[in-house]
């Protein structure tokens, strides 16, 4: 796999994002990785959760920046990309009375982040930034046919966490 979401590329977009006022929480690979405060493997992106009300400043944010739409899912997600090949996917919410983020699904049901999933810190290049807890990580990662990015993420998180796993991860 070619990394093309290096560690210093996300603390530039994490501080683009934070300093425009942007809530965002790392998901996915770079999420575990800055769990550990260390980069396990190479990414091809970078997975993001956001308030679905915050969407249109961060296009606005990040078309400064010479990223653009190449998927729009919403309410679901969008994913921008830059000149330079960088990925983003944004994964969206709306934040209910407890604190919970609820994505609208592609198949219209809906999933429910629990508000404890937000409350995990990690760090990436050297600096401290908001994660999806590894709970909420290892639920995330069933529903679909995981691929070799996933069983990596998946031992990381039972090895390092403890979070015990299901099938397909035994």
């Amino acid at each position: 796999m070619k990394e093309t979401m290096t560690a210093a590329d996300v603390a530039e977009i994490m501080d683009i994002l934070e300093n425009a006022g942007i809530d965002v929480w790392l998901d996915g690979g770079w999420a575990i990785d800055a769990l550990l405060g260390k980069q396990t493997r190479p990414h091809e992106d970078l997975d993001v959760v956001v308030a679905l009300s915050q969407i249109d400043k961060i296009k606005s944010e990040l078309a400064t920046e010479g990223f653009s739409v190449t998927e729009d899912e919403l309410p679901t997600r969008l994913v921008l990309k830059d000149t330079r090949g960088r990925q983003i996917d944004f994964h969206t919410v709306t934040f209910d009375s407890e604190g919970g983020g609820v994505q609208v699904l592609q198949n219209g049901r809906s999933y429910r982040y629990p508000p404890q999933g937000f409350t995990a810190m990690g760090e990436v290049n050297g600096r401290r930034m908001k994660c999806l807890s590894a709970e909420v990580q290892a639920e995330c990662h069933y529903g679909y046919e995981p691929d070799e990015k996933d069983w990596h993420d998946m031992k990381i998180l039972r090895q390092h966490f403890g979070i015990k796993i299901y099938s397909p991860y035994l």
